[in-house]
């Protein structure tokens, strides 16, 4: 049996009050007297009166405001699928009083992180989804954000010294134990692996934490560990670095890249005839090929277009229904091979 639906006419009638009284009890506005009060709400109850939050926020013509903080996929094409995300959840929501502005920032440039941010503040937005590369100034943004009263959620990135601030992503620490179990598999304990990092950003630290913790728990006699770091801005001298450490280090079985740029570091190991296990991230065409070929065994899966999908959607639903917006929504850990690689692509 359908249930009833009950409009203000009819709920006042109910009540024996004015449809005014009961719109303001509903909406939360105005004054009502005490026994007025105390007869709408009787009547809901025994109705089991559910309002229409969408509805509500139309009749109020309320616009949300959501200003997304994300970096430029033109300088790294890491986040095109994120912004992919958030332009399907732009199309899902905006029927519905939302608003989604993006400011976007060159993620090699701290001024330009700092630049836009400060603009996405000075449109005063309800809420700032932001993927935080520079931990020491996303810090500065969550407190200038919180005497601001705006609500803040970070995505892809987690920043260490965040306690019960909402995140949406992967937990990067156990990513960089999952990687160091696969390279565990496909090397022996006296073998030397590398841990590299391409455009070092704060978070690939929880990834070599990870990685380097899940051997230092091992009883046998754990794998050798290098760290190197590169600067990928300009191609010659990122080329002849990396050469020169492939180099030196020939003795190398196994290398862990942290971030989604494998490919480069491959690129110049194919040219010098360097071969080891590669373990790295994301799904972009380069990576594809380079995993299709053989030269990258396994990728990490970080789904930038989920996370940034999600980060909208939780705030949308939040403004809309009342819902909790999870403190940590962190996303499955998937490992993709050359065999399973089109089952993940868009």
């Amino acid at each position: 049996m359908n249930k009833k639906k009950y409009t203000i006419k009819d709920i006042a009638r109910l009540a024996d009050v004015s449809k005014g009284t009961v719109d303001r009890v509903l909406h939360r506005r105005g004054k009502v007297s005490k026994k007025a009060l105390e007869q709408v709400n009787q009547v809901l109850e025994a109705i089991d009166y559910q309002p229409n939050p969408i509805a509500r926020t139309l009749k109020n013509n309320k616009i949300y405001r959501i200003c997304v903080l994300i970096p430029d996929q033109t300088v790294d094409p890491y986040w095109n699928p994120a912004h992919e995300g958030i332009k399907d959840a732009e199309n899902e929501f905006k029927a519905f009083g939302v608003l989604i502005q993006k400011y976007v920032y060159d993620p090699l440039e701290r001024c330009s992180f700092l630049k836009e941010s400060q603009k996405a503040l000075d449109s005063v937005p309800d809420v700032l989804l932001m993927a935080p590369l520079y931990r020491q100034e996303s810090l500065e943004i969550l407190q200038n954000c919180k005497t601001k009263n705006v609500l803040v959620v970070f995505f892809n990135n987690y920043i260490d010294a965040l306690n019960s601030e909402l995140f949406i992503g992967q937990d990067l620490h156990q990513s960089g134990r999952v990687a160091a179990n696969l390279i565990d598999k496909l090397t022996k304990a006296e073998d030397t692996v590398a841990v590299v990092h391409i455009d070092k950003e704060p978070h690939m630290q929880l990834k070599e934490n990870g990685f380097k913790e899940y051997f230092e728990e091992r009883k046998k006699t754990p794998q050798k560990i290098i760290t190197a770091n590169f600067n990928s801005d300009c191609a010659k001298t990122f080329e002849k670095e990396v050469a020169e450490f492939l180099h030196l280090q020939r003795h190398i079985t196994a290398v862990f890249i942290t971030n989604s740029k494998s490919y480069r570091l491959l690129e110049v190991a194919k040219s010098i005839n360097s071969d080891f296990v590669t373990i790295g991230y994301d799904l972009l065409e380069e990576n594809i090929n380079c995993l299709i070929q053989g030269e990258i065994d396994f990728l990490i899966h970080q789904k930038p277009k989920r996370q940034a999908y999600l980060g909208v959607s939780y705030l949308v639903e939040h403004f809309l229904f009342d819902k909790k917006i999870p403190e940590k929504m962190l996303l499955p850990i998937d490992i993709i091979s050359s065999e399973n690689f089109k089952y993940y692509l868009d």
